[in-house]
């Protein structure tokens, strides 16, 4: 299985995203990639502007020019976008919340899934102005080459990644791929975090983790400060056993790599934990 990490900038235009995701995924498709991965927000920077004023459906413009140059570029591409949520009251103010969502399109797919476990740490409260997801999604990627047909692809988006239970759950209902678009906070020790818990969910699962966090802004020059969730790169593709294959490092980048799925195999027989943790 071929997959490209994305690895873009998210920008405060929503235009001016969708052209790079684009260009991305033709990229993807020049590269005979059967999945490209880009970063949560992926159509619209976090602190850029009520998200509110942005999201839509899955039938809507953007979710639509995504899922054609997916479909033109014949590979599944999973990006961040926002949908329309429900409306709460927060201090007072009667707030329009949305759905953080890993739109999942392409070769004849197009869905979504809506994050679960919101931002609600670091001095952040995501649940103002997100919605919780509810339910899991696991999906067929078609597969160019080798001996399969199609690959199972699981989703979680960032702040997931906290919780090893939504891992080994997606592992337990056929994943074996697990995507996880992400726009990472920077500070102290967060780099350090996202190297150790990208592979240890790659370990806790037997699953690969195609774990794209938005580019740094700034750049190396400005990585390590304090700063809200946009990104400080390092995507990777991590092997179930957590060695990563691939990881790029804080500016804008296009990786590609192979997945061995017979490695996949080979791991969850030599390390057998969702067969004890099933009690099989």
């Amino acid at each position: 299985m071929r997959i490209t990490i994305a690895q873009l900038e998210n920008r405060p235009e929503v235009g001016e995203n969708l052209r790079a995701i684009r260009e991305a995924i033709a990229a993807a498709g020049r590269a005979r990639a059967d999945l490209v991965v880009l970063p949560e927000a992926a159509m619209l920077a976090f602190g850029a502007g009520r998200l509110d004023r942005v999201a839509e459906d899955l039938d809507g413009p953007f979710a639509t020019a995504v899922g054609e140059a997916a479909e033109a570029a014949g590979l599944v591409a999973v990006a961040g976008m926002f949908r329309p949520a429900d409306e709460v009251l927060v201090e007072g103010r009667r707030l329009r919340r949305v759905h953080n969502t890993a739109l999942v399109t392409g070769a004849g797919l197009h869905t979504g899934y809506d994050k679960i476990r919101l931002f609600d740490a670091f001095g952040f409260r995501e649940s103002d102005t997100v919605a919780p997801g509810a339910e899991r999604l696991i999906v067929d990627v078609p597969v160019r080459e080798g001996e399969r047909d199609t690959v199972r692809l699981g989703l979680g988006v960032c702040f997931d990644i906290r919780f090893p239970e939504h891992f080994t759950a997606l592992a337990a209902e056929g994943a074996e791929v697990i995507a996880l678009p992400t726009s990472w906070n920077d500070g102290p020790g967060k780099l350090g975090q996202w190297r150790t818990l990208t592979a240890a969910r790659a370990l806790d699962a037997t699953c690969a983790l195609v774990a794209v966090d938005a580019a740094r802004p700034g750049g190396a020059a400005a990585a390590g400060a304090a700063e809200g969730p946009t990104g400080i790169g390092h995507s990777a593709l991590i092997a179930p056993d957590g060695r990563r294959i691939v990881e790029a490092g804080y500016d804008p980048q296009l990786l590609t790599a192979d997945l061995d799925l017979g490695e996949l195999d080979r791991v969850r027989r030599e390390i057998p934990v969702l067969a004890i943790r099933e009690g099989n």
